[in-house]
């Protein structure tokens, strides 16, 4: 199989490392250090069970390389809609791409069912570029739960003890070619699992990310150093209730909200956005807080905790130049 990931930042960079011990012909796009660094010393991963050092094919020329089985995305929202420029040299025409991406995911309306079938997120994918050049039947959807940080050129820590991923089809139908995915990862210490429920993993992870990625881009802390204060922790549980009701509006089982809260509560581990902003890096505003938002309006769930932190997070980033409206 041969499986090309885009993006080597921090998650990314930590699957490519997972992945190149297996059997597949593992290649890579990245930028700028981060390219030199894999070419020149080799890609670093560095995790609790040990060190991974691997040397996978790196190019910042998707045309280099030949087409592939699986594309594994893992650029941040924002970047999505300009990799469709050059990412269908990649693709055949069986190719599946694989979405890793915090927030709800441009594809989320595809074979979703009822009214909103096929309703197209502007947010996230303003001129349809994603939808009609890489297409949403080809997507597959991916939800990480890995701490990772990219702390030099070319060397990734993953924070955390068990790392999972996700990832199943919109339509919800099984396909072997994740099936063979998950075996090539598990081994390797990256926890996989193929679910035909994909938005129910991607509410459970959001609801997280709304909390704590609002909070830590306010506070510019870990949530172990803010949940901890009563009056924080009180809106934080609204905040909770609140997206579980807009994932429920949509027909999605959530589970308890309440539990990745009390998980949030003890990590020392900063959230993405958070460190995006600090980074100057652009930031998910959009797929993890604005469209958020937009469904709740949609199915008319109110929602005037989240308001006020969203767009207190919101402005936060606009007042740094990391973010600017984009509209529906």
């Amino acid at each position: 199989m041969k499986i090309c990931v885009y993006g080597a930042g921090a998650v990314g960079g930590h699957i490519a490392g997972r992945l190149a011990g297996s059997q597949a012909e593992v290649s890579l796009i990245a930028r700028g250090d981060q390219l030199a660094a894999i070419r020149e010393q080799g890609l670093r991963v560095e995790t609790r069970d040990g060190v991974l050092v691997s040397h996978p094919v790196a190019t910042d020329r998707p045309d280099d390389l030949e087409p592939q089985d699986i594309v594994i995305v893992a650029v941040k929202a924002p970047s999505l809609p300009t990799i469709t420029k050059d990412i269908n040299s990649l693709l055949h025409k069986d190719s599946l791409v694989l979405f890793v991406m915090n927030g709800i995911p441009w594809w989320y309306f595809h074979s979703h069912g009822g009214d909103l079938d096929n309703t197209r997120l502007r947010r996230l994918d303003p001129e349809s570029t994603l939808w009609d050049r890489i297409g949403p039947e080809r997507a597959v959807g991916a939800v990480a739960y890995t701490a990772c940080s990219v702390i030099a050129p070319g060397v990734i820590r993953a924070a955390n003890a068990v790392n999972r991923l996700i990832i199943g089809r919109p339509d919800g139908n099984a396909d072997p070619r994740l099936d063979e995915l998950a075996s090539l990862l598990n081994p390797s210490g990256l926890e996989v699992t193929v679910t035909p429920k994909i938005r129910d993993a991607v509410w459970a992870k959001l609801l997280m990310n709304l909390i704590g990625g609002s909070l830590a881009v306010l506070t510019a802390s870990p949530m172990k150093d803010v949940l901890d204060k009563a009056a924080v922790a009180g809106t934080a549980k609204a905040m909770a209730a609140e997206g579980a009701a807009i994932a429920r509006a949509l027909g999605c089982d959530p589970g308890d909200p309440y539990e990745g809260l009390s998980k949030l509560a003890k990590s020392g581990h900063l959230q993405s956005i958070a460190q995006d902003l600090l980074a100057g890096r652009p930031m998910e505003i959009d797929a993890m807080f604005r469209v958020p938002l937009d469904l709740a309006e949609l199915v008319e769930v109110p929602t005037p905790n989240l308001d006020l932190m969203i767009e207190l997070a919101t402005q936060r980033a606009r007042a740094a130049g990391q973010y600017h409206d984009t509209g529906r």
